[in-house]
């Protein structure tokens, strides 16, 4: 891998985790925790189209890492690191079909972020409410991909493709 590969995926961690930054400051007042927008994917479904899905699944993890211990804790990074896996293989996997724009791609991982992190609370919260919150965080994470997926498309065009490095 060469140096500017590294620095220009570098560039796209430090992107991501000013996104997650970005993202702690908006006030989301529902009843509903956990419900966000993943900013940061937007960074995560470039890299996942620029590069390769193990450098989308790369940085998505150190993301998770460096915004768990600047803003969370060890439970948010497990449920973080429980969904972004996940998302960024399902992503991946859904891509390598080619049956699926990037809105469809994007989409199907924020469902399966949720899921990914529904099952890590299954895991590790005793009585966790999971069948009750299944469907209303497959939906919120629907909305949410459609919304990042729309958003990564103008992204997309203005970023230098994989052969620039």
């Amino acid at each position: 891998m060469s140096a500017k590969r590294i620095a220009y995926l570098g560039l796209l961690l430090a992107l991501a985790v000013l996104f997650g930054y970005v993202e702690s400051l908006i006030p989301v007042n529902l009843a509903i925790p956990g419900i966000k927008l993943g900013l940061a994917n937007i960074v995560i479904v470039a890299v996942l189209y620029i590069f390769t899905w193990k450098e989308a699944l790369a940085v998505s993890v150190l993301r998770v890492v460096i915004i768990g211990f600047m803003f969370g804790n060890l439970f948010s990074i497990a449920f973080g690191l429980s969904g972004t896996v996940l998302s960024v293989i399902s992503m991946a996997l859904l891509k390598h079909s080619g049956h699926f724009g990037i809105v469809g791609v994007s989409a199907f991982g924020g469902v399966m972020h949720n899921i990914g992190q529904l099952a890590a609370a299954a895991l590790i919260v005793e009585g966790f409410p999971f069948l009750w919150y299944l469907p209303i965080l497959m939906l919120a994470g629907l909305l949410a991909g459609i919304l990042i997926g729309a958003v990564s498309l103008p992204v997309m065009k203005r970023l230098p493709r994989i052969n620039d490095f």
